[in-house]
């Protein structure tokens, strides 16, 4: 019989086993990215992990006992800690994945106006939301990271980002409705909706969509980067 305890942990487990696998696919080996992914991995986990714990003393989100192993690190469950870890690298792996197997980049022409639509509707709705902290900080981010890559960096990897995240949001919503209480009988991750847009897909806060991509856009940018720049000296 499966102990609940172990829900959130097996979810993470669950969520990174596959890709790890596949990383060995001869014809396209993500494994050979190794080397600049986990840089890319651990400096986003880092901001997160600070971002997380700010919010979980602040009471904006928390987790429920019930099904953690009961190990913390400050205020964080061990569970969450390994969340920035598993669900970037399956996330990156679905990027790398698909690019191998869609060779056009069909948004790639609209990747500046896309981006500059979606920095409109981030800011406005995060303007209309500025008292609530979770919606506020996650629309502001992720609108100036957009426009950071965008007028800063100048990259040109965007429509495929946005292609692949389409696809992320299928096992995104599987996983993260569990952990917001879909399936099981208590939210393992609460959220406090005063704090929040208080509008849910399902049991999922709508601002989970948004932070999620910040989360893997921060995760792929860097792997980019840093794999331009090995390119680059070689």
């Amino acid at each position: 019989m499966f102990n609940e305890r172990y829900l959130y942990l097996a979810l993470d487990i669950f969520s990174i086993s596959l890709p790890l696998i596949f990383s060995f696919y001869s014809p396209s080996p993500f494994y050979k990215k190794w080397k600049h992914l986990w840089i890319a991995i651990l400096i986003p986990a880092i901001l997160f992990i600070m971002w997380d714990e700010w919010f979980t003393q602040m009471g904006i989100w928390g987790f429920n006992p019930r099904y953690l192993t009961g190990i913390y690190l400050g205020s964080l469950p061990l569970e969450e800690i390994l969340f920035f870890i598993c669900i970037p690298y399956a996330c990156v792996f679905t990027y790398h994945a698909l690019n191998y197997l869609i060779k056009k980049d069909y948004l790639g022409p609209y990747q500046k106006s896309i981006t500059i639509f979606q920095v409109g509707l981030l800011v406005t709705i995060g303007a209309l939301n500025y008292s609530n902290w979770y919606t506020a900080v996650t629309f502001f981010s992720l609108a100036l990271f957009l426009l950071f890559l965008i007028y800063g960096l100048k990259v040109n990897y965007l429509g495929r980002f946005y292609v692949a995240y389409f696809f992320i949001l299928i096992p995104f919503f599987l996983i993260n409705g569990v952990l917001t209480g879909s399936f099981i009988d208590e939210q393992v991750v609460w959220y406090n909706d005063a704090e929040n847009m208080g509008f849910r897909m399902g049991t999922i806060p709508f601002e989970d969509t948004f932070y999620g991509m910040l989360l893997i856009l921060m995760n792929v940018s860097i792997l980019e980067f840093l794999q331009k720049r090995s390119n680059r000296n070689t």
